[in-house]
């Protein structure tokens, strides 16, 4: 029986020179592995998918290997690193949008401190008014006398009958002397009423209580009824202050009294 000779499975091509066999459907069968990027197992390299755990073993195409960088490139990583990113950068707005619509802190308010006030006088007809010009304040240097009483010594216009208090019914009479002439036509005489809190309240003014007097004297005396104050002035405590006007206005003399 004539035996039949054995057929070589590698194609032999024209010339003589063999080629490797093809599975169809398939890339050139070879002894070469592939390892899985997502399992680590080892695969032909011809093979699609791993035939461990079913992945692709080319997820980029053919010919693609798995990403060998710190950072995946692939389609589906990309997009997903895409979508954090994009997460923490809405969220970055969202609070700097949050810290605007915050009400700031409240400014400290400064207090205003309270400012002086001037206290404006009432006149004898009960309206209030200033005097025209600023009343000097009484100081210990004045250099006149002022005395309150009962009558007046015609020859040397000195009071007698010394009192600080009177009624409707007696003479009101002061006196006052320097240690020097006058030198001037007139004094002027400011009245003001004490009240019982302190303040001080002109019921007459210098201007109103101008007094003609002979500038040579050295004593200058005036009386009037005590029922013409009193109505004039009303009651209670008062002070009565003597200027004259020689080079600005001084003040002489000041003295206290009552009127019931």
């Amino acid at each position: 029986m004539e035996r039949v000779p054995s057929i070589n499975h590698a194609a032999i091509t024209r010339d003589g020179s063999p080629v490797e066999a093809r599975v169809l459907g398939c890339g050139t069968m070879t002894s070469d592995s592939l390892d899985c990027f997502n399992c680590g197992r080892s695969n032909p390299s011809w093979a699609q998918v791993c035939r461990s755990c079913g992945v692709p073993m080319r997820p980029g195409g053919a010919g693609a290997r798995p990403p060998s960088g710190p950072l995946p490139t692939d389609r589906d990583s990309l997009l997903s690193m895409g979508a954090g990113l994009a997460t923490i950068a809405l969220a970055v707005v969202f609070g700097l949008l949050l810290s605007g619509m915050l009400p700031e802190a409240a400014s400290v308010i400064e207090t205003p401190s309270p400012q002086p006030t001037t206290t404006i006088l009432p006149s004898p007809s009960g309206a209030a008014t200033e005097s025209a010009e600023p009343t000097p304040e009484p100081t210990p240097g004045m250099i006149g006398t002022l005395t309150f009483g009962l009558g007046l010594n015609q020859s040397t216009r000195e009071v007698i009958d010394l009192t600080d208090t009177f009624t409707q019914n007696d003479q009101f009479c002061h006196s006052v002397s320097l240690p020097e002439r006058f030198a001037v036509n007139a004094v002027q005489e400011e009245v003001l009423r004490i009240e019982e809190n302190g303040d001080l309240t002109i019921v007459q003014e210098r201007a109103d209580g101008a007094n003609p007097i002979d500038k040579n004297a050295r004593v200058v005396g005036f009386c009037v009824s005590g029922a013409v104050v009193i109505n004039e002035w009303g009651t209670g405590d008062f002070i009565m202050r003597d200027y004259r006007r020689r080079n600005g206005l001084e003040l002489l003399a000041e003295g206290r009294f009552t009127l019931e």
